[in-house]
């Protein structure tokens, strides 16, 4: 959460410049696909505990 919190203020920032941007926005996407790959597997093992 505090990485995201990192790169929207980067984003946010005026004075970045386009390939900063870039950068900031591949990461964030990077760790966003990440969450996601994390949330999905938690909801698996959720669903076979419950089962």
């Amino acid at each position: 959460m505090q990485n995201a919190k990192k790169i929207l203020e980067t984003l946010m920032n005026p004075d970045i410049t386009l390939s900063d941007s870039v950068k900031a926005y591949e990461k964030g996407m990077k760790e966003l696909t990440q969450a996601q790959k994390i949330l999905e597997e938690a909801e698996i093992k959720i669903t076979q505990i419950k089962g």
